[in-house]
C-alpha cells in the first residue's frame, strides 16, 4: 500500500481528539497579507475554513486589504499623508477604502469558499450595526476604535452553518460616519464580544520569537509583556500581541499568532498537537477532548 496513504489516514487518526475538542467551537481567523494575493493560497485557505465547518467548528473570517487600498487610490490619485508612521484617512480615503474591503476584497474570499462547497456570506462591521466605533485618534481622520459590539447577526449565521467573512469597515456614533478599523483590532474585537474559543492571527511571519530568533510555541500574558518592555517583541509584532492580550481580557480561551503563508497553517495550528506558531493564553486550556 503507497505510504502517502498510510501517512494521511495515521494524521487524520491522530486528530481525531482535536476535531472532538474544537466541535461547536467559535474560531476568529484574520486573514491577510501575501496569501490574499495569490489565488492559489486562497483556494487552500478557503478549503480549510470549509473543512472547519464540516467537521463543527464555526468560523468567522476577518480580512484586511492594504495593499489592495494603496492600489486603488494610486489608480485613483488620491494622495496619502501620514502622521508619525500612520495614513491619514480622510473622506476620500475612507470611501475608497469601503468600496475596496467591502466589495472587491471581501466578494474574493467569499467566492473562494463557495468554490469549494462552503456556504459564506459577506458583510461589513456596519451591517447590523456589528461594529460602532469613534475616532481613534483625531488626527488620523477615520481610523476607528471599536467602542460597540453587536454580534448576534454572526451567531444568526453561524446556526444557518454559513460562514461570516468580514471586511473590517465600521459605523459611527454620528450620523452616516464610515471607519476604516485596522484589521487584527477588528477580529480581536469580534473574537472578544463572541467569547471565541480561538482567535488565530494569521501574519507573514513564523509567530512570536525569543532572543535567540527561535519561535515560541505557548506564551502567557505575562511573559508577553516582560518580551514587550525588554524590547524582545518589537516592532509590528507589538499591536498583535496587544491585540492577544485584549482578546483573552475580553474572555477569548487563546490567541495564536502563526504564519499563513504555511500551507494548512490553521488545521495545523487546530488539529495537530505541534501546532504551527505562538499560541498566548492565560492558563491550560479549558477544551479537554470528549473521550479520554
Amino acid at each position: 500500500m503507497d505510504r502517502d496513504w498510510i501517512a494521511t489516514a495515521r494524521t487524520l487518526s491522530e486528530a481525531l481528539p482535536y476535531l472532538q475538542r474544537f466541535s461547536g467551537a467559535i474560531v476568529v481567523i484574520k486573514f491577510g497579507g501575501n496569501a490574499m494575493g495569490d489565488a492559489e493560497a486562497m483556494a487552500e485557505f478557503a478549503r480549510d475554513i470549509v473543512l472547519m465547518r464540516q467537521v463543527g467548528v464555526n468560523p468567522v473570517v476577518v480580512h484586511g486589504g492594504g495593499p489592495m487600498i494603496n492600489e486603488m487610490l494610486d489608480r485613483l490619485g488620491i494622495k496619502s499623508e501620514f502622521v508619525r508612521g500612520k495614513r491619514v484617512t480622510d473622506k476620500a480615503t475612507v470611501e475608497v477604502v469601503e468600496m475596496v474591503l467591502t466589495g472587491l476584497v471581501n466578494k474574493r474570499i467569499v467566492q473562494a469558499i463557495m468554490d469549494e462547497g462552503g456556504r459564506a456570506v459577506g458583510l461589513s462591521g456596519k451591517d447590523d450595526d456589528l461594529m460602532v466605533c469613534e475616532a481613534d485618534d483625531p488626527e488620523l481622520g477615520f481610523v476607528g476604535k471599536v467602542v460597540e459590539m453587536n454580534v448576534q447577526v454572526l451567531r444568526d449565521l453561524f446556526n444557518a452553518g454559513i460562514i461570516p467573512v468580514v471586511a473590517p469597515v465600521a459605523t459611527g456614533m454620528a450620523e452616516n460616519e464610515t471607519f476604516n478599523v485596522n484589521g487584527d483590532t477588528a477580529a480581536g474585537a469580534i473574537a472578544g464580544a463572541l467569547k471565541a474559543d480561538r482567535l488565530l492571527l494569521l501574519t507573514d511571519v513564523s509567530g512570536v520569537k525569543d532572543e535567540t530568533g527561535t519561535v515560541l510555541t505557548e506564551l502567557t500574558p505575562e511573559q508577553v509583556l516582560e518580551m514587550t518592555a525588554s524590547g524582545i517583541i518589537a516592532g509590528g509584532m507589538i499591536p498583535k500581541t496587544e491585540t492577544a492580550l485584549a482578546a483573552l481580557e475580553q474572555g477569548v480561551r487563546a490567541v495564536s499568532i502563526l504564519d499563513g503563508r504555511l500551507p494548512n497553517a490553521s488545521l495545523l495550528e487546530l488539529f495537530t498537537d505541534h501546532g504551527a506558531g505562538s499560541m498566548i493564553r492565560s492558563t491550560a486550556s479549558r477544551m479537554k477532548p470528549r473521550h479520554k
